[in-house]
């Protein structure tokens, strides 16, 4: 191993779906690892057993680009484990990849990465169904900049575990001070002056590269609008309506701009939750940012003082805490699904975990002392759903508290893993 490689490896920061993806690359023969732009795919499949043994080829350098196109075979000649990095670049390849899988059973392995949209994703179903599993990286966790392991408190609480009250060590990493540092790798070493421009050039190579070659946008102006009106939403209902009217862009547009946005994975409309029961119940879905330092870059919100100035604060940490539950349901088999609960009589949690038949609540506060009086909204659903685990509010204190029966008060650093 030479100097600069070996530098790389004591540099790079494991992932928590490592584990996932290395047994995911073992037992199927092509497995799609997507995710946003600077998410870390690459740095991960590179860095990652076993794929970091493996030939990497990467659609981002022109000569593979033409040697895909006379002779895709030529580019795993020799080798039977091959990372294809970029490919949305170059969807015609997966032809050749089922050829190879086909052709050689249970002996190819290819791994497949590249930025998640719609025409990547159902070419993949299209040409390798019954032959491809999918995965998705999002930016990192608290706990992964600090080389810790996932916390196991989501999975005990879902098993009727509940962990026992406790003052936990003064958390590392200030909740408010996180969101404008940002979950991208890319971000780590950087100043806040610095950060900012990251988040400008984000935009721009997001809006003038990665939108253009997905999709036709008539105005980029009117969709940087949009994203802008939408940031200030995070955490909120989506109304189609009123971002129109506060944008001044058209519904059609922004019904369409939202897909994009969603398509694209930079934001995440989270699902009403509902079962057989009588409540009525909004149904509308709630909007999250993939990283609640975008969410703030576009709501101006700059800086740590600018953010707990903020209406949006708690938004922005509910943001936070979206983050790191949606890492850990991807990480389990089968994924957790999240959902949002809300009745017509305002009652309401922010995160409902679904796993299996096995559910839990979650609500979030900005609060360092959390109080039985924050549990409205978890009372109300554990008796509309009796089946429930349990549930949990999160906080931005120290102490592990609890708060009724099935109800446990956890600060967000042990969510977090930090």
């Amino acid at each position: 191993m030479n100097k600069n490689h070996s530098e790389a490896e004591s540099l790079f920061l494991p992932r928590w779906l490592g584990p996932a993806l290395g047994r995911a690359v073992t037992d199927h023969p092509v497995v799609a690892l997507t995710g946003a732009r600077q998410v870390g795919k690459s740095t991960l499949l590179k860095h990652a057993d076993p794929t970091k043994h493996w030939r990497y080829v990467t659609f981002d350098n022109s000569d593979a680009v033409k040697q895909a196109k006379r002779d895709p075979a030529g580019l795993w000649a020799g080798t039977d484990r091959v990372v294809l990095d970029e490919v949305q670049r170059l969807p015609g390849i997966l032809s050749a990849v089922k050829e190879a899988v086909d052709a050689h059973r249970g002996k190819m392995r290819f791994a497949l990465s590249g930025s998640a949209n719609l025409l990547l994703m159902r070419q993949v179903s299209e040409s390798l169904a019954g032959r491809a599993v999918y995965l998705t990286l999002l930016p990192m966790t608290i706990g992964e900049m600090h080389r810790k392991h996932p916390p196991a408190c989501v999975e005990a609480i879902l098993s009727g575990r509940f962990p026992g009250e406790e003052r936990l060590p003064v958390a590392a990493v200030d909740p408010i001070a996180a969101i404008p540092q940002g979950l991208m790798p890319g971000l780590l070493p950087l100043s806040a002056e610095s950060r900012t421009r990251w988040w400008e050039g984000y935009a721009a190579t997001y809006l003038e590269r990665d939108l253009r070659q997905l999709s036709q946008v008539e105005s980029l102006s009117d969709f940087r609008t949009v994203m802008e009106v939408l940031a200030l939403r995070a955490g909120q209902l989506v109304n189609q309506t009123d971002v129109a009217r506060d944008s001044h862009v058209s519904q059609p547009s922004v019904h369409r701009y939202l897909n994009l946005l969603e398509t694209t994975c930079l934001i995440d409309r989270l699902p009403a939750f509902a079962r057989n029961r009588t409540t009525r119940l909004i149904k509308a879905p709630k909007l999250h940012w993939v990283d609640p330092a975008l969410a703030a870059f576009l709501g101006g919100l700059h800086d740590e003082a600018a953010i707990k100035a903020a209406r949006e604060a708690g938004a922005l940490f509910e943001n936070l805490i979206f983050h790191h539950l949606k890492v850990l349901a991807g990480m389990v088999t089968p994924k957790m699904r999240l959902y949002h609960w809300r009745t017509l009589k305002g009652k309401e949690v922010d995160f409902v975990l679904e796993w299996g038949r096995k559910i839990a609540a979650v609500e979030v506060k900005l609060t360092g002392s959390p109080r039985y009086g924050d549990c409205e909204g978890l009372e109300a659903f554990l008796k509309e759903h009796p089946e429930a685990s349990g549930g949990i509010l999160v906080h931005d204190g120290r102490d592990v508290v609890r708060l009724g029966t099935k109800i446990i008060a956890l600060p967000w650093t042990a969510l977090a893993g930090a």
